[in-house]
């Protein structure tokens, strides 16, 4: 949950760190990313169906930095799905459902 400033408390930057795919499922943590994601709008984004593409944009916000943090530090989310990152604070990932 954001605070009053748009920053993720420290809660919900572990929950997602810790979020186990196989049991919650990844739909669920890309909600909790996007609730805990300043200017979501900007920074979030999700097109597909069977496969998703899911992008996120930090903005060089400090509190989507610590989002992209927590999710790097997610043991199963970083290594099955992250595509590319580019410079800038952009970075891409390819979720293939039913897997």
């Amino acid at each position: 949950m954001l605070d009053e400033n748009g920053y993720p408390d420290e809660a919900s930057l572990k929950e997602i760190e810790e979020w186990d795919i196989p049991k919650n499922g990844v739909k669920g943590l890309l909600d909790l990313i996007e609730e805990n994601t300043n200017h979501p709008d900007f920074s979030f984004s999700i097109t597909g169906k069977k496969v998703l593409r899911f992008e996120y944009h930090t903005g060089g916000w400090s509190g989507n930095e610590d989002v992209i943090s927590a999710l790097r530090r997610n043991i199963l989310f970083w290594p099955l799905f992250w595509e590319k990152s580019t410079r800038g604070g952009h970075y891409y990932f390819k979720i293939k459902l039913g897997e």
